[in-house]
């Protein structure tokens, strides 16, 4: 058994670092956990902050789902606290693991695709891996020698002819045996004066923090010039790049006596917004370099625009001002806000209206909730004839609004 005593381990080379990690490897609490207890384990085995674990498996969930990856990885080969071996270990019979075979297997079936032999993962889920497996070797040279599990007891049972011939020693004080009645005494504890203690230095304040945030503050203004010559800096992918510098960030400054904590505040909510937007099917987000309100007003027909788009905000589209007859067709698309179009009250209007999270009012028709959509045909208050319009409104996460003015 490879044992690293704490003098040692910070100098340790790499294959001995993972090998230590694969033997004093953390251990699945029973408290403490939101799922399966992988962050949580990490966290009481390197004494770190859980949440900042946990915002890290964020992080790199947000990296075409590596975080889930790494997660499924320690539920399988991180024992969990009681037991004898990690589950997968158990299901080739190499231990005994509470957590059930069938459970196991549906684990082990969940990690081919998260791997990303079914998905293109590109480049994203290649980095957040690399960046993942670099902080977890980082983290244990750091702090593999803090609350190191304890070895096993090795129990040596007594041949009973051994026991039979075992000799009573007389204490040391007593060489001779001059006093039978002292040789069930034990031998007497020397005294050592006591060690002084040293006062600790009062701890500098951390800058791990300042320097994360104007980090992920070039990288944000780096992502933002990149998108202009490359369609992958996409809205989520940029706030997954963001939130992966803070999280990497908060990792360091955990190494360095919990510095970074205050950036939480904003890591949670970008990791919200990054998740949101991952799994909801934004209109355009590559095509469309908008960003904020738009509000128009045409006056006459050949003034409205085929596409009225942006990525977040407000898209309003006042059609009140067109004459009372020929025909208009557009679309209005907003990522990430409010797509409104007033049209005029006799009309005859043809309108879809969609949004993948939120609401929409398709002039008399409402709903709301994940994916409504509202097809709507009305010829206003006169009847058919006049103008035509055919709408096409379309919010990633928000509301869509039709009504007439």
């Amino acid at each position: 058994m490879l044992v690293i005593v704490s003098g040692n381990l910070s100098t340790a080379g790499v294959e001995q670092t993972l090998k230590d990690f694969w033997v004093s490897r953390p251990r699945r609490p029973h408290e403490g956990r939101k799922v399966a207890g992988v962050a949580a384990g990490i966290a009481e085995r390197y004494q770190i902050d859980p949440v900042i674990v946990r915002v890290a498996f964020v992080a790199m969930a947000l990296c075409n789902g590596a975080g889930i990856l790494i997660y499924l990885l320690g539920w399988l080969f991180l024992p969990q606290e009681g037991d004898e071996t990690s589950a997968a270990e158990a299901l080739v019979g190499r231990g005994r693991s509470s957590t059930p075979a069938p459970l196991t297997v549906l684990l082990g079936l969940a990690v081919l695709p998260a791997s990303g032999l079914f998905v293109d993962g590109g480049f994203t889920m290649v980095g957040g891996l690399l960046l993942s497996v670099g902080a977890i070797y980082a983290l244990h040279r750091g702090r593999g020698a803090l609350n190191r599990p304890a070895p096993s007891p090795e129990v040596n049972p007594v041949d009973p002819a051994d026991a039979q011939t075992t000799r009573v020693t007389p204490p040391a004080w007593d060489p001779l045996g001059a006093a039978p009645f002292a040789w069930d005494l034990p031998e007497p504890t020397p005294t050592t004066p006591p060690v002084p203690v040293t006062p600790a230095r009062p701890r500098r304040k951390s800058r791990v923090g300042g320097a994360t945030f104007g980090l992920a503050l070039v990288v944000l203004a780096g992502s933002m010039v990149a998108a202009g010559y490359s369609d992958w800096f996409t809205a989520p992918h940029v706030i997954g790049l963001v939130v992966a510098t803070l999280g990497l960030g908060m990792l360091v400054g955990a190494f360095r006596g919990g510095g970074g904590k205050g950036l939480m505040g904003l890591v949670v909510p970008l990791s919200v917004a990054g998740v949101v937007m991952t799994t909801v099917d934004f209109p355009e987000w590559s095509e469309s370099d908008r960003y904020g309100d738009v509000s128009v007003r045409p006056t006459a027909v050949v003034d409205v625009r085929q596409k009225y788009d942006s990525n977040i905000g407000t898209v309003d589209v006042d059609l009140t001002g067109l004459p009372a007859s020929g025909t208009v067709k557009t679309a209005v698309e907003i990522g990430l806000g409010e797509a409104r179009v007033i049209v005029p009250e006799n009309a005859d209007v043809v309108a879809v209206c969609h949004a993948d999270m939120g609401a929409v009012t398709c002039l008399d028709k409402r709903a709301d909730g994940k994916g409504p959509t509202e097809r709507v045909t009305d010829n206003g208050a006169d009847g058919e004839g006049g103008l035509k319009i055919e709408l096409d409104v379309k919010a990633g996460m928000g509301e869509v609004v039709v009504s007439r003015g």
